[in-house]
């Protein structure tokens, strides 16, 4: 039984930073790929960054510069660090296994290459 579970969620300013961790259990973390990704209310589902499990990143083009994707395989946790948040950024983040091939082949990792899904975690930015 595989299952993701987000945190660090809550309410922040606009410019402020957060982190946002995804603990796993079911599953050796160090053989995944995971990848964050967020649902503002009203829009899909998009994806915001992920990392293989040789530590091969990649963010999406409204976060690079922003936002940083990194392991801890000992403690089972992915991390999300965003800084300089945006208001229109407020939505619910989640973390998800994807497919390991499709970061080998795109360097990227769309919604359509996910396998199990966190509950997600609200973020929101308002002043």
């Amino acid at each position: 039984q595989v299952q993701l579970v987000e945190s660090g969620g809550g309410l922040v300013q606009p410019g402020d930073s957060l982190r946002l961790s995804c603990t796993a259990s079911g599953l050796n973390l160090g053989d995944s790929d995971i990848g964050w990704f967020r649902q503002a209310p009203g829009q899909k589902r998009e994806d915001v960054a992920c990392i293989s499990s040789r530590r091969n990143t990649y963010y999406a083009d409204f976060v690079r510069g922003r936002c940083a994707i990194s392991r801890d395989n000992a403690k089972k946790t992915v991390y999300l660090h965003m800084s300089n948040l945006r208001p229109e950024e407020r939505a619910t983040y989640y973390c998800a296994v994807v497919h390991p091939t499709y970061m080998q082949i795109m360097g990227a990792c769309p919604v359509h290459a996910v396998d199990t899904w966190g509950q997600g975690t609200q973020v929101t930015v308002s002043s």
